[in-house]
């Protein structure tokens, strides 16, 4: 309840339960929370999954309670989440944001992800996104 709570406050796009369950369930050990005074302050959730011949990781969702933003909560958990991944033998990671969200571009663009391509019109509302990856640097994948 807390979980889905936060992120129809802080995402735009409408989840039904069955996403949620189908992320959580299937990768419980990539969900991660911040916790603040006894309440969820934070998420993020994601799986692992082989692509083509290695793993890739994908962030689905990262929200964190507006009033504790820029205390670096969600950096924590992008780092907490690309830790667990990693440690599965993920290769690189890969997510979208609105095109619109620079606090998002930031906070990702800051831990090292780049821009990879633009998603014309891929939100429900008609907003672009852009999909970011990160690569791990040695992986034989890329060189």
């Amino acid at each position: 309840g807390e979980i889905v709570a936060l992120i129809e406050k802080a995402l735009p796009e409408p989840y039904s339960i069955f996403t949620y369950r189908y992320f959580v369930y299937n990768w419980p050990q990539h969900t991660h929370m911040a916790m603040y005074e006894g309440k969820c302050a934070g998420v993020v959730v994601c799986k692992l999954e082989r692509h083509r011949d290695y793993f890739r990781g994908y962030i689905a969702m990262l929200a964190v309670d507006k009033q504790l933003r820029g205390k670096g909560i969600g950096t924590c958990l992008v780092s907490k989440g690309i830790r667990s991944m990693r440690g599965e033998g993920c290769e690189e990671v890969v997510l979208e944001t609105e095109c619109s969200n620079s606090g998002a571009l930031r906070l990702y663009e800051n831990l090292g992800f780049f821009r990879d391509k633009r998603l014309l019109r891929y939100y429900l509302n008609g907003a672009d996104a852009f999909r970011l990856k990160l690569w791990f640097p040695g992986v034989d994948y890329y060189t």
